[in-house]
Parts: C-alpha cells; structure tokens; sequence
C-alpha cells in the first residue's frame, strides 16, 4: 500500500509573495485547509495560509517566501501521508488501493485487473485490463461493480452485452 497519496499539482506561482496556484486532485479542494503540512515531492512544508481563485486552491507554504521560489515549485506534486489522508465513507477506496485489484464476474470467472479509474463529473469509470492486454471500461456504480473485497483484493462486476468488444 502507498504510504502517500498525490494531492495536487502545483501549477504556477500567484503573486510576489510566494502563493502557488494548486491544481487539487481531491473532489474536496477544502481539504488543503485542514492539512497543517504537506510533502512536495519529498520534502515537507508547512502550510501558512490557503485561499480559493474559482477551483484552484492558493497555497502559501513556509519558507518560500517570493515569486522566484514560488515559480521553482511548478509543475511538482503534492502529498499527504497515509494517515492524514481523509476519512472515506462506506464504499470509497482510494485509487491507489483500487489499481491491480482482481476482477471477477458474478459467477466468479476472471475478468481481468483494474489498471485505471477515469474520474468524471457523473461518476468514476473504470478501466479493466483482461489477461490478453485488451481494455474495456465499466461504470463504478452499483449496478455494475457488485463488490469490492479489499482484504481479498477482489472486485465482482456485472457485465452486460457488448462491454467487452
């Protein structure tokens, strides 16, 4: 198991002060707010202050303190360890934990592994990787994914006709 998980990106530098304009890769961009550090790649920094600029959160880490070291940050990744991470409700996982998982149709036939999850505003999509490298995607809803099993590694999926070219 990943003992961090990516949080963001950092995009661009805001001002001279030294704030940097953070793409979030949580659905709760809030959540920056609630993080007294985080890692950037892997050095850790405390986090000053957190404002809001339409969904990009604008973060002011300790230590950098002008535009220049603000600028040498871009393009580098977030993350928060394992522990801090949020706590998930009934049937949330992680991506990481997801990815590799076995999957297995209702009648306990493999199906293939879990390579990818597409995230979307409807709802995550996953993508199945069958033993022969063909790809197919299936909707991470309720009538599709039946079971997730993360102590077995095990998904159960119902497959319907033409899912799988």
């Amino acid at each position: 198991m990943l003992k961090r998980f990516k949080l963001g990106q950092i995009v661009n530098a805001v001002g001279l002060k030294g704030e940097s304009k953070v793409y979030p890769y949580t659905d709760y961009k809030e959540r920056f707010e609630e993080l007294d550090s985080l890692y950037i790649e892997n050095k850790l920094y405390n986090i000053e202050k957190v404002r809001y600029m339409g969904e990009m959160a604008i973060v002011k880490f300790e230590g950098v303190s002008d535009r220049n070291a603000a600028e040498a940050l871009k393009g580098k990744y977030l993350y928060v360890d394992r522990e801090n991470a949020r706590e998930l409700g009934e049937d949330e996982y992680f991506i990481p934990d997801l990815i590799g998982i076995e999957v297995k149709d209702e009648d306990g036939g493999a199906v293939g592994k879990l390579s990818d999850v597409i995230q979307n505003a409807a709802h995550d999509v996953y993508e199945i990787e069958m033993a022969d490298g063909r790809k197919f995607m299936i909707p991470a809803v309720g009538e599709f994914v039946l079971d997730v099993d993360m102590d077995r590694r095990v998904m159960t999926v119902r497959l319907i006709e033409g899912m799988i070219d």
